[in-house]
């Protein structure tokens, strides 16, 4: 199964984790990977500690639990580029907001492309 297929089929709950340029950690809840080409993911990142990190570390790692089970993803992620205020995130984003949320609607937002290095699975060496 394509990668792509899976996560489209697939509930769960996805963390990004990033570190600094000094490799201070930090990991945060996203949702699925938009997948542009099968080995080009993007996420919808508002200005804050992550998108901060993968300015300085263009490296990340997604770590995706399926409901129900622990046999599942990391995605081994490198930053290629990214969009700021990008039209194609109000056409790719999954969630519609409507300011009840309490977002600013005039904060930036950046659609984060990753080429995906590799692809593990959730428990195990990797090996």
């Amino acid at each position: 199964m394509k990668l792509s297929e899976y996560f489209e089929n697939s509930k769960g709950v996805g963390i990004l984790s990033t570190a600094d340029k000094d490799g201070k950690v930090n990991a945060a809840i996203y949702g699925h990977p938009h997948f542009m080409k099968e080995d080009t993911v993007a996420f919808i990142a508002a200005d804050r500690l992550t998108h901060a990190n993968l300015q300085t570390n263009p490296s990340a790692v997604y770590l995706f639990k399926e409901q129900n089970s622990y046999e599942r993803k990391r995605l081994y992620l490198i930053k290629i580029r990214e969009e700021k205020d990008s039209p194609l995130i109000d056409e790719i984003r999954r969630r519609k907001h409507n300011n009840a949320d309490g977002k600013d609607k005039t904060e930036p937002r950046f659609l984060v492309y990753f080429k995906v290095d590799k692809v593990l699975s959730l428990i195990g060496d990797g090996k």
